[in-house]
């Protein structure tokens, strides 16, 4: 490789999303770049996640949160560590979806692929609205047993979720779609 070239090649990080007080645990692990500012990282937890961006969040380092008009600003570079980067990630403040970010590996980007990328998960996400961890398992109960007075309007809401059954091609669609846009945004920067 060309210094050049060397010099363009983009720097990216494994982002480990853990899904606080889940269990079974639900977890996403995305190749992220560097340069991607705290707000497009939102949009990257959301895509992972399959949650439809309809919430106030936040992120948090130690105690220190960032709200959307900060998070536009700030990049991943700027707030990572030499070994392992944490920050804490809150969506809908009413149902308080908590997640553990952690951020590893800062490395050259393969120029062959398409950032930010899936690279493993367990287990579904929630659906959106659903009360939080603790509501969250108390409508699987309820759409477990068929007996439950609200097993039925549970289901209406549920939809075809299936607790043991994650299918991840959705969230790579979903992280492609951006990958896309960052693409066409840097050839854009470029002809300029």
């Amino acid at each position: 490789m060309s210094a050049e070239n060397k010099s363009r090649t983009e720097t990216i990080a494994t982002l480990r999303i853990d899904l606080i007080d889940s269990d079974p645990p639900i977890w996403r692990e995305i190749e992220v770049p560097v340069a991607m500012t705290l707000k497009q990282l939102h949009a990257v937890v959301q895509a992972a996640m399959e949650w439809e961006d309809a919430h106030l969040w936040e992120f948090t380092i130690g105690r220190e949160a960032i709200g959307s008009s900060r998070a536009a600003s700030l990049t991943i570079q700027a707030l990572l560590r030499p070994r392992i980067t944490k920050l804490g990630y809150t969506y809908d403040m009413g149902d308080c979806w908590e997640h553990q970010l952690t951020l590893t590996r800062p490395r050259a980007a393969d120029p062959a692929l398409a950032y930010p990328r899936y690279v493993a998960g367990g287990n579904p996400a929630p659906p959106d609205d659903c009360g939080g961890i603790p509501g969250f398992y108390a409508q699987l109960e309820a759409l477990a047993d068929p007996n439950c007075p609200d097993h039925d309007d549970v289901r209406e809401w549920f939809g075809d979720f299936d607790p043991n059954r994650f299918d991840d091609q959705p969230i790579k669609d979903r992280l492609a779609r951006i990958a896309n846009r960052r693409r066409s945004a840097s050839a854009k920067s470029k002809q300029r």
